[in-house]
């Protein structure tokens, strides 16, 4: 089989306000929020309760269903707040950071004499394991099932994602270790797709196989790497890890410390100076937006994450543990009169109706939030396929979540997904539903009933 993935269905989406190639070091947050919501499927069991003093890296809390999963606070600091919701849901702990840092030590791990076991048990121990996940369903891996491959997807192809070929410079030595360490946790390949043309730091790692990944949007995506290079079946597990997630493995087993430092992009058309920044997990969006970024009356949306498959966050929230890029775009509260019956020229659309973007395929636009319509019946078009480059039948897929039918989602193949793969159908659907959330609702659904 040919190292090469070359995508052709999908849909760039061209977007203003990409973020230039300079980094620098956002004001320090004097808060730090970490939400139990961002790791689906955890129920925490809280262990670091208001008032306690806690080291970056010092255990926050647990999954009541397994209590060898940890999660670790970014920063030193005291827990002052205990955010709780319905039915005294944990929703978010904030921690007031330290002036000087403080990190739990670890200790240096020697991956030349560890055993497999060994590896797992450290990073479960120093909070780690979080960022690797699993398909299926999309959640946080589960230790005791062993993967039958590893995925890492290098290439960022989301409209405005940060460009992991500059986020990753300099931390080869951090990944070759986290990659080492994986490595011994699978009897597969650890395989890592990479842009075509790209100059990416993880193209010079040993212990992988190594794709060369080319094609519009959702081609970064590493649903649409596993669908292309090793399918899942009923039964199979594979992991996946974010490289960013993986620099923080690597420097935890070469010192010990659990430094949860983010190189992030801040994008949009709503941003007067877009580019990156050296923060923190769980830092406040504003020592970022609000550094030459937008006036604090302006009316935009802020998202943590793409703005395609990104959580809508307030302008006092915080960058959430898997995002690298936060951005901010117009807010779409006004509406066209008559926008529907005349020729659009500044919208993006797959359909040749009234629209004219794909006269002009590299123009990029100043999209808002505003869905251009309502919520109605799906509407058989076509459109989907267009866009959606796995080898499963998306119409049918979500229509067989919707009626719960867990036979047919198994047939379709709702191993191999995550919402995010259909964000882009989601985008693009005249019906205006929620591809996203019927997605997710599906594999909470086949997680409870299968497991």
């Amino acid at each position: 089989m040919s190292n090469d993935i070359r995508i052709k269905k999908g849909l760039d989406i061209k977007l203003k306000g990409k973020a230039e190639k300079t980094v620098e070091q956002a004001i320090i947050s004097n808060y730090c929020t970490v939400r139990p919501e961002d790791f689906h499927g955890t129920i925490p069991k809280l262990i670091a309760k208001e008032g306690t003093q806690v080291k970056a890296g010092g255990i926050l809390f647990h999954d009541k269903s397994n209590e060898a999963i940890k999660f670790v606070s970014p920063v030193s600091g005291k827990v002052i707040e205990v955010v709780r919701g319905p039915k005294r849901r944990i929703d978010a702990i904030k921690i007031e950071a330290d002036k000087t840092q403080d990190y739990q030590d670890y200790g240096k791990f020697d991956l030349d004499t560890a055993s497999p076991e060994a590896i797992k048990a450290h990073l479960l121990a120093s909070g780690c394991w979080p960022f690797v996940k699993q398909r299926p369903y999309d959640v946080i891996a589960n230790p005791n099932k062993l993967p039958k491959a590893i995925f890492i997807s290098g290439y960022a192809s989301a409209p405005l994602a940060a460009d992991l070929d500059f986020t990753l410079q300099g931390k080869e030595t951090e990944l070759q270790e986290a990659i080492t360490a994986l490595g011994k946790l699978t009897e597969g390949k650890v395989h890592v797709s990479v842009g075509k043309t790209s100059n990416s730091p993880l193209a010079g790692l040993s212990g992988i196989m190594l794709h060369k990944v080319s094609g519009p949007h959702p081609s970064g995506n590493v649903g649409t790497q596993i669908n292309k290079i090793d399918p899942i079946n009923k039964g199979e597990t594979v992991w996946t890890v974010n490289p960013q997630d993986l620099v923080i493995i690597g420097e935890l087993l070469l010192t010990g410390k659990f430094n949860a430092e983010r190189v992030v992009a801040l994008a949009g058309s709503s941003i007067e100076k877009p580019r990156y920044f050296k923060t923190l997990i769980g830092s406040e969006v504003s020592t970022m937006v609000y550094d030459k970024g937008i006036a604090k009356d302006a009316n935009a949306r802020i998202i943590s994450g793409n703005v395609l498959s990104g959580k809508h966050i307030k302008p006092d929230g915080a960058l959430d543990y898997y995002s690298n890029v936060i951005s901010v775009i117009p807010e779409g509260d006004d509406y066209e009169f008559f926008g529907w019956n005349k020729p659009v020229f500044n919208k993006i659309s797959t359909s040749r109706a009234l629209t004219f973007s794909w006269l002009n395929p590299k123009k990029e636009y100043d999209l808002n939030t505003n869905t251009n319509g309502e919520h109605r019946a799906f509407v058989v078009t076509g459109g989907y396929e267009e866009v959606f480059p796995l080898d499963i039948y998306p119409m049918q897929v979500l229509k067989a979540c919707m009626y719960k039918d867990l036979d047919e989602m198994e047939a379709l193949g709702m191993y191999e997904v995550a919402p995010e793969d259909f964000a882009l159908t989601e985008f693009i659907c005249v019906s205006k539903q929620p591809h996203q959330k019927i997605i997710r609702e599906g594999l909470d659904l086949m997680l409870k009933e299968i497991g």
